[in-house]
């Protein structure tokens, strides 16, 4: 229930190419992205509980840069974030019903579109058991991370179709503001969300309900139910 009205996704629509955003929409890898950021957070004086909620959907220097610290270089502590993150991957693990709602995409006509760095996200992937799609979009491919829309225009671009005939999967505020300025339509996953989310988008909580259809070429998803 989102806003007092029942989302669903629009199956009878079909796409062109499904684009999904990685850490909370296919895999879940919030516990360890926090724990790497809360003891940077803390070294550096921070309120923890105030500043986590910042993180998501965003590139790490950009999320230090707009911190405005003084004496802190953006690209050093990104850096440094990145090491760690690269370390720490426990608990990492596929969103429900993310592997099979992935295996039955047509491999040219889905991408992974994620604000972390190539390294970062075919770590996590793999320890969450997840394929890398044959495009993938990452923080290093882009000048300006989520919540710009660049990161999702090279993705259509890429597959050459037009992003308004691509369905956008995402779960952070910031990426749905990217999928919004760049035209997508967008269903916004909550399984990592632990309160209702409002939203003017399609929504639901993972995959388990979910099915790929083919028509004409094209990809649509139906509710199992």
């Amino acid at each position: 229930m989102l806003g007092g009205v029942t989302c669903t996704i629009p199956s009878d629509r079909t796409f062109a190419a499904f684009l999904f955003d990685m850490d909370g929409t296919i895999l879940s890898s919030l516990a360890a992205t926090e724990r790497v950021w809360a003891a940077w957070a803390r070294a550096h004086g921070l309120d923890v509980e105030k500043f986590l909620p910042t993180i998501h959907g965003r590139q790490a220097v950009e999320t230090i840069r707009d911190l405005g610290l003084p004496g802190l270089d953006p690209e050093v502590e990104g850096a440094w974030i990145l090491a760690r993150e690269m370390e720490d991957v426990g608990g990492i693990e596929p969103i429900a019903g993310a592997p099979a709602f992935l295996a039955s995409l047509p491999p040219e006509r889905w991408v992974i579109v994620t604000s972390a760095p190539r390294e970062l996200a075919l770590r996590r992937l793999a320890a969450a058991g997840l394929p890398a799609s044959r495009t993938m979009i990452t923080a290093d491919e882009v000048p300006n991370g989520k919540p710009a829309p660049d990161c999702y225009l090279l993705a259509a671009r890429k597959l050459g179709v037009a992003i308004e005939d691509c369905l956008i999967f995402e779960d952070a505020p910031a990426g749905i503001a990217s999928a919004e300025a760049a035209g997508g339509e967008v269903v916004v996953i909550t399984a990592m969300h632990p309160h209702p989310v409002e939203t003017a988008h399609f929504a639901v909580r993972d995959y388990v309900g979910l099915t790929v259809y083919l028509e004409a070429g094209r990809i649509g998803v139906r509710s199992k139910t």
